[in-house]
């Protein structure tokens, strides 16, 4: 079970929430940084962030279903985004908004950092997510097997 937590002493979140609570005894998956690459390794969107993070919530879709899980179990998120400019975070953020994580609604931080381990990557997203019940865990590691990941770029070696 989920409790999604906002605290009334604090400024109120335009759409996340301070905390979110998961009983003991439930199963969690922590995801690796989804990232803007297709699966042959490219990047898509160069230059685009808002593209970009439509493909990271894409992929970070298809990681969450080789779990059992999805974008309504995803308790907290990290949002990396290249830029230093709040309008720049802000249409990222616009993307996260709209793509179903923000059900919950889960926890976040969104957050301008200065590059990426790919070169041209311009967002990133950690999540971890609840993996209810009736989640099979097979498909990850049948995914997996299947898929190499691909080489970072020398940035982030």
């Amino acid at each position: 079970m989920i409790r999604r937590v906002t605290v009334p002493t604090l400024c109120p979140p335009p759409v996340y929430s301070h905390a979110s609570v998961v009983e003991a005894g439930t199963r969690l998956a922590f995801l690796a940084g989804s990232v803007p690459l297709d699966a042959d390794g490219k990047i898509v969107g160069e230059g685009d962030p808002v593209r970009q993070a439509e493909q990271v919530l894409a992929n970070l879709a298809e990681q969450l279903s080789a779990v059992g899980s999805d974008l309504a179990h995803v308790v907290s998120t990290d949002v990396y985004v290249v830029s230093g400019e709040p309008a720049v975070l802000s249409a990222v953020w616009d993307v996260v908004e709209t793509s179903g994580l923000s059900i919950g609604p889960h926890s976040s931080t969104l957050i301008g950092v200065a590059c990426l381990g790919y070169t041209g990557q311009l967002v990133e997203i950690t999540a971890t997510a609840v993996v209810p019940e009736s989640g099979a865990e097979s498909g990850a590691e049948s995914a997996s097997a299947s898929v190499p990941a691909p080489e970072p770029g020398p940035e982030s070696a």
